[in-house]
């Protein structure tokens, strides 16, 4: 934890933004480059992109430039995963973090794909690990801390609860969340539920098979709930009778039984036409097994504040990482491969 380590910002969107302030303000690590997507951030200094004084670094679009930079570790936080790019990174020997899923559970990944990226990894000495909030961090560190007091598990739930209605993003939700639209056909319901069975299934199957019961199957539902009045939200207004909340369940399954379970609650309006018994913005998580537990986890933020607040889930656990992963041996590192991810907050 004393060492300083020379890292890279990759993309600086809402995510990428928060995790660039963080190294600048980290006691240990040294930001020496930052890649940006956007022809309008190229040239700008990394300070002015995330509110902090002039430092000096400038970003580029380049690839090259960064890899001569030879950092130790790159913040890969771009959309779209390029493959192509993380390999040269890798391949240059510099280790990268990401808030990318694909690599959250090796053995879920297309056998082609791990293989490429492992030689990557073997070619560099270098190494790469996925981390994230959801999921992430409430799929994976949590459940395997409070299963770390079980001798039996029945199983264990997780419901996440997130409010939408002061989120001014119109697109986001009416046209890609479908939020206010009318209910959906079931094809659409299924289609959307087996989307992130494909993100989160992964980390359930990393999780049970940490256990030693590793599951049979995976299977998802999707379901909505329309609102019982009409609703103003900030991105607009629901009409009575249209999609104000959606509920999609993930279920990884063994001997015929649900063990670990992950339920998406995202809503508008808690006055729905479904007794979904929704709460604010967080986490519930059940444990049913010889030590049993119920936990809430919940955030004390006005929903005015919230878009402060919430990126930090998301940007801070990457940071933190940066140390173990560049420990670590070459490869792809899941949450199991590391220890115990330990803020370092001196200052």
């Amino acid at each position: 934890m004393t060492a300083m380590h020379r890292v890279v910002q990759w993309a600086t969107g809402n995510i990428g933004t928060r995790s660039l302030r963080a190294v600048l303000e980290h006691p240990r690590l040294q930001l020496v480059g930052v890649y940006v997507t956007s022809e309008a951030k190229a040239g700008r200094d990394a300070g002015a992109l995330c509110g902090l004084p002039e430092t000096g670094i400038v970003a580029t679009r380049s690839i090259a430039e960064i890899i001569a930079l030879r950092p130790d570790c790159v913040l890969y936080m771009p959309q779209v995963c390029n493959f192509d790019e993380l390999c040269q990174l890798l391949e240059s020997g510099a280790n990268v973090v990401t808030t990318r899923g694909e690599f959250l559970h090796p053995d879920s990944m297309e056998p082609t794909l791990r293989e490429r990226i492992e030689a990557a990894c073997q070619r560099g000495a270098s190494s790469i690990h996925s981390t994230g909030v959801s999921p992430g961090f409430i799929t994976e560190a949590v459940p395997l801390v409070l299963t770390s007091i079980q001798r039996r598990l029945d199983r264990l739930h997780i419901h996440e609860f997130a409010d939408v209605s002061s989120r001014n993003s119109p697109s986001m939700l009416f046209e890609i969340m479908g939020f206010g639209q009318e209910p959906p056909p079931s094809a659409a319901l299924t289609g959307r539920a087996q989307h992130l069975a494909g993100a989160f299934g992964p980390s359930l199957r990393l999780v049970a098979s940490a256990l030693g019961l590793p599951l049979d199957e995976i299977s998802a539902l999707g379901e909505t709930a329309n609102a019982l009045r009409d609703t103003p939200i900030a991105a607009g207004t629901i009409r009575r009778g249209r999609v104000a909340a959606q509920r999609t369940t993930i279920s990884g399954k063994r001997a015929g039984q649900t063990l670990l379970a992950f339920s998406a609650n995202w809503y508008c309006t808690t006055e729905i036409d479904a007794d979904w018994k929704l709460r604010e913005t967080g986490w519930r998580i059940e444990v049913a097994g010889d030590t049993p537990l119920d936990i809430d986890i919940r955030s004390p933020v006005p929903p005015e504040h919230w878009a402060q607040v919430s990126p930090n889930l998301t940007a801070h656990r990457p940071v933190n990482a940066i140390t173990y992963v560049c420990a670590a041996p070459p490869g792809i590192r899941s949450t199991l491969d590391l220890p115990q991810i330990v803020a370092d907050l001196a200052t």
